[in-house]
């Protein structure tokens, strides 16, 4: 294993930020993703056997992508080059290339091409890396926040092997913390600084798994404190504008609202609000959540309690009119009900299915008794002939009519759960079939 020299640990300058001063050197200093980097995981083995392959890290912010690359690069010897997707283009890759194919000629070191936001590129420009990860050109490492299931190229991603990156936790936050504070080379250890207990913890906490952004609350508090000491007033000042990962339309956002719809599915209330409060806090548009709630209603209650679709609009209409946050209160109501309503989704299947026949079965004709007859001509051609008005009937109900095109013959797609109200649409249901079948045994027996 080739470990790294002194030159390249003695990267010190004064006026980078802490954050920048303070990443890990080699994977001892590395805080977090034991499930990757414990003693015998596939990774670290990798890296510590120099064993280096392409690979992608995907990740919250402030989970240390970047870092990992640089230490991997380091400890292989390899020659490191960074690009960011937000900045970059084809004409950047190009030059990548041409540093490392020099870089090989030279002194026969590999090379490592580190690429920050590598979802911001588009297909071609994911495209262009591909024959120089197959030829060897450089070993690829990209890092992403977004799902690369859905932001990268299929290409791409059959050439690394994707390792998840977790949040920090707040103990791993507080050792980053406490590193920074005590270290006199790199960090703030010459300030001789004292940070409250009570003061750590709220930072490590409000750091919200970004190592980052405590270390860049962390510098700012230094500036600010009272003799060298560090209080938790100094940290809420501090920390009182951040807010949440959430990130609207990327994976964190999704990752929510779908905790959020199975919190309310599995009817735990509790954890429907705790979701809700998430979101809402990390900047989430209470309207989008509302319009989400209307879809829960239809979709996980329907039948089994229809008055969680009129709760839910009202819900939406309470906020239009009263805005935040007290509208937030009538969402929450809504939410609160549809977790503890009675469940189904017998009309969600139902619709499914039905819509798959309806694309599968072509353009069957109307049978002829179904047609509506406006005009004379229609009535001599037989439209609407032999049709049965229902309200006219036993019950209003017409036993023993068809109402599928004659190909199909009759189709059950609604089946009721035996919970809330729709335990008594399946009885309903269930007596009407019954008459149904005995009407057309009559029938037949006629024949």
């Amino acid at each position: 294993m080739n470990k790294p020299n002194q030159n390249q640990i003695n990267n010190h300058a004064e006026h980078k930020p802490l954050a920048e001063r303070m990443r890990p050197r080699t994977l001892e200093e590395y805080t977090g993703q034991q499930h990757i980097l414990g003693e015998g995981k596939q990774l670290r083995a990798a890296i510590e056997q120099d064993r280096l392959h392409s690979m992608l890290f995907w990740g919250p912010p402030g989970t240390g992508k970047t870092t990992l690359a640089r230490l991997i690069a380091r400890y292989s010897g390899a020659e490191f080059i960074t690009m960011s997707a937000v900045l970059s283009g084809v004409k950047d890759i190009r030059e990548a290339v041409k540093l490392a194919k020099q870089s090989h000629e030279l002194d026969g070191r590999a090379t490592v091409l580190f690429v920050d936001e590598v979802h911001r590129f588009n297909k071609s420009q994911q495209d262009a890396f591909l024959p120089h990860v197959e030829d060897g050109t450089f070993s690829f490492i990209g890092a992403t926040t977004e799902n690369p299931s859905f932001e990268l190229n299929n290409a791409l991603l059959s050439r690394v092997r994707t390792y998840v990156l977790r949040s920090l936790s707040e103990i791993d936050i507080k050792a980053i913390l406490q590193s920074a504070i005590d270290d006199s080379e790199r960090g703030l250890g010459e300030k001789k600084l004292k940070i409250d207990p009570e003061a750590l913890d709220f930072l490590a906490k409000a750091a919200d798994g970004d190592a980052r952004r405590g270390l860049n609350w962390l510098e700012i508090a230094t500036d600010l404190a009272d003799n060298g000491r560090i209080t938790q007033a100094t940290i809420e000042e501090i920390a009182s504008e951040g807010v949440r990962r959430f990130d609207k339309g990327g994976d964190l956002f999704y990752e929510q609202i779908s905790a959020l719809h199975k919190s309310m599915r599995g009817s735990n209330p509790d954890a429907t609000l705790y979701w809700f409060c998430r979101m809402i806090d990390g900047g989430c548009d209470p309207l989008y959540i509302a319009r989400r709630v209307v879809r829960m209603a239809s979709e996980d209650i329907g039948n089994a309690d229809p008055r969680g679709l009129e709760l839910a609009l009202n819900a939406w209409k309470t906020y239009e009119r009263l805005g935040s946050p007290e509208g937030e209160l009538a969402i929450a109501h809504a939410l609160v009900y549809l977790a503890s309503a009675p469940k189904s989704n017998a009309v969600y299947n139902a619709y499914n299915t039905a819509m798959k026949a309806a694309r599968e079965s072509g353009s069957l004709d109307v049978p002829m008794h179904l047609r509506n007859a406006p005009t004379t001509l229609m009535k001599d051609l037989d439209f609407g002939k032999d049709y049965r008005y229902a309200h006219t009937e036993e019950g209003a109900y017409a036993a023993g009519e068809y109402y599928f095109p004659e190909e199909m013959g009759e189709q059950i797609y609604y089946e009721p759960v035996p919970r809330g109200l729709e335990i008594k649409i399946g009885e309903k249901l269930n007596h009407l079939r019954e008459q149904d079948r005995l009407a057309r045994a009559k029938n037949a027996n006629k024949k």
